[in-house]
């Protein structure tokens, strides 16, 4: 079954659950040995090394959506155990990996932080890593690079999760101007990594251990290493090779990272379930769009919508394009119900204010709330000077729609009137054996409803693959709705209660006991998958 939307747009459905970043928390210490963020195609020094150029301006073309692929990742409900799957390269013993490893042993705080933010990202990038036949552990790349914060940017001037330079992503067709940087947008700087990765895999005859070195230090700086135990009669694999102390790092993080995640309960770890699931899609604007509007209008947080859009440098899209945006997936509808009553001449708003006598460029920004740089760019300006009589393009604040749009917006998936929860939206894939009385008492909803959603009979029988849209009413302990929940999966440990899951999620028991058809006869047991809904900006109890 495909979503119901499907069929009314070309979106790619993709993307992992969100959480909110952590990134107010304490860091710990750094790794021992320190790994400089190095970026892709760049030497020791940050120099970019390798590789043509694609023709100028051109973007790559587009793959078909991560959603459509076929595999058997999705037969998993957890992302971490399709990801342990896909694990391919060999494990290797040596004392480099163990350093690193036992580091990250006695840093859980900082991994789950790490996993906090990955969450919005590490379904996308499992999928097309996935669709490429490439390692999974690729996925992990990102938490070596830049500890999965998108606006990461090193000395070097690498940025977004891959952390590219300026030069490699220019070779990758990664757009970068005033408006937009692909090196930060993730699905453009997903697409150019994994490139580039396939590309070292080739370079040196499918050694991915020799393409990883290089995707830190540059390929050139690996071949004149192979070149130089060649002529000395040395072996050239990895770990004979004199290498930059960072790149000799940065090899070992990513396998204790590998190590550590196939078996985490082996180190006395344990990690939160990440549900194996899209969490955002793909709209088409079309056009221009200013970012808080398109928040308002698909009922989200200006913060979630830069979150998931971190190539933008303004506050609008390029109007050069791409014309996208990614939105969480359960209010991708109503953005995209809303965009079809408003025209694009209204999508990003403009007053013209005329200069008098003794007005300044900065007093004239600082008026209207906006950035010198801003009003400068707009109006074509160089320098501060502006002239009396002067017409300028100033941004206006998009808070104030017109009534007709935020009805469209608000007719889609139009919340309960009770004002104690709100509609929520998941797609469910069904799994062998699953019953459809067992799916809604699961989700808190009732089999004619679930039924009648889906365009199926109530008795009929499920087919182990098929999607089911389910919706629900998210209730809050607080007694107000929030636009903010996420669908958490908990397993439940040796020792566990509801009343302590309760508390550790500041949820109520009562919500997990309907969330999950609890009732008086029903025991929790170890191994058992709860599912929540709770803050995004909620931090979990210790």
């Amino acid at each position: 079954m495909m979503f119901p939307r499907t069929a009314q747009r070309a979106t790619w459905m993709l993307g992992a659950l969100a959480l909110a970043a952590c990134a107010s928390q304490p860091q710990p210490a750094a790794p021992p040995p320190a790994v400089t963020v190095q970026s892709p195609g760049s030497d020791a020094n940050g120099n970019a090394t390798g590789l043509a150029a694609p023709a100028e301006g051109a973007m790559p073309s587009a793959r078909m959506p991560s959603e459509w692929h076929v595999g058997t990742g999705e037969d998993f409900d957890d992302l971490f155990d399709r990801l342990r799957d896909g694990f391919v390269l060999d494990e290797v013993q040596e004392p480099a990996i163990d350093q690193q490893l036992a580091w990250l042993e006695r840093n859980q705080e900082y991994l789950e932080r790490v996993f906090q933010r990955a969450q919005r990202y590490l379904y996308h990038i499992v999928c097309e890593v996935e669709a490429r036949g490439m390692p999974l552990e690729f996925a992990l790349l990102p938490v070596v690079e830049s500890a999965y914060e998108p606006f990461a940017y090193s000395p070097s001037r690498a940025a977004g999760l891959w952390q590219f330079i300026p030069g490699t992503g220019d070779r990758f067709g990664l757009k970068q101007n005033w408006w937009f940087d692909g090196r930060r947008d993730v699905v453009e700087s997903t697409r150019a990594a994994l490139d580039y990765l396939q590309i070292l895999h080739d370079q040196f005859d499918g050694d991915w251990l020799l393409a990883i070195a290089a995707y830190n230090v540059g390929e050139a700086g690996v071949q004149r290493a192979i070149d130089r135990n060649a002529a000395a009669g040395l072996p050239t694999d990895f770990w004979h090779l004199r290498l930059p102390a960072e790149t000799r790092a940065y090899v070992p993080k990513l396998l204790a990272m590998k190590r550590l995640m196939a078996e985490p309960e082996r180190y006395g770890l344990a990690f939160s379930a990440i549900p194996n699931e899209p969490y955002f899609a793909i709209i088409d604007t079309s056009s221009q769009i200013d970012l808080k509007l398109a928040a308002q209008l698909a009922g989200s947080t200006y913060e979630e919508i830069v979150a998931l859009n971190p190539g933008y440098n303004r506050w609008a899209t390029d109007p050069g394009g791409p014309h996208r945006l990614l939105v969480p997936i359960d209010q991708a509808d109503r953005l995209e119900a809303a965009l079809t009553t408003l025209p694009a001449g209204e999508r990003v708003r403009y007053v013209t204010h005329t200069v008098a006598r003794h007005e300044t460029l900065p007093g004239i920004a600082k008026q209207y709330g906006t950035s010198v740089a801003v009003v400068a760019k707009l109006n074509e300006i160089s320098g501060k000077k502006v002239s009396v009589g002067q017409e300028l393009k100033i941004p206006q604040d998009s808070a104030q729609l017109p009534d007709k749009v935020l009805l469209a917006a608000q007719r889609v998936d139009r919340p309960s009137t009770d004002v104690s929860g709100r509609r929520h939206q998941i797609v469910h894939r069904v799994r062998r054996g699953e019953t459809l009385r067992a799916i809604a008492r699961r989700h808190g909803t009732n089999v004619d409803t679930l039924a009648r959603i889906n365009g199926i009979g109530a008795n009929d029988p499920l087919v182990a693959g098929q999607r089911l849209v389910i919706k629900t009413t998210v209730r809050h302990s607080r007694g107000e709705s929030s636009a903010s929940s996420r669908r958490v999966l908990y397993t439940v440990r040796p020792g566990d209660t509801l009343s302590g899951i309760s508390r550790q999620y500041q949820v109520s028991v009562q919500q997990l006991k309907t969330w999950n058809g609890i009732n008086k006869q029903h025991q929790i047991r170890a191994g058992q998958r709860l599912v929540m809904y709770v803050d995004s900006n909620h931090k979990r109890s210790s």
